[in-house]
């Protein structure tokens, strides 16, 4: 039982860590489109004619990637919270298991002891039994 709670906590963290490398590719993306506009931004203004628009465009875009960036650090650092969260359950639960698990050899050692044991005394009262009837 504790054993698929802890595949489960597995599962659940090893999600979580796919989201978050989803995030931060996310977030690598929008950097280089960024760097991305800010070369073609650049360009326009080494240009000949100035075109005012399109680095009026440019720019828009330029404060709407820094947004962007900004607001996907914020998801990345709330994935990483809850994914250290999670990894805290997986630990636990990973203990809980092998202390279950211990606990299991343990109880099935003595149960073998228990076992060996009557079986020698089922064996001496036998040969007890043999030497006195003899």
């Amino acid at each position: 039982m504790r054993e698929n709670e802890l595949e489960q906590r597995q599962m659940e963290a090893a999600k979580i860590l796919a989201a978050l490398r989803q995030q931060e590719k996310k977030l690598n993306d929008i950097i280089n489109s960024q760097a991305v506009n800010n070369k073609e931004m650049d360009a326009l203004f080494n240009s000949e004619s100035l075109d005012i628009q399109q680095i009026e465009a440019h720019r828009d875009y330029g404060l709407k990637l820094t947004t962007d960036i900004k607001n996907q650090e914020r998801v990345i650092t709330n994935t990483k919270a809850i994914l250290e969260k999670k990894q805290e359950e997986v630990r636990e639960a990973h203990k809980k298991a092998e202390i279950l698990r211990k606990l299991k050899e343990k109880q099935e050692e003595e149960y073998y002891k228990e076992f060996l044991r009557l079986e020698v005394k089922e064996i001496d009262d036998i040969t007890s039994a043999r030497f006195n009837v003899g």
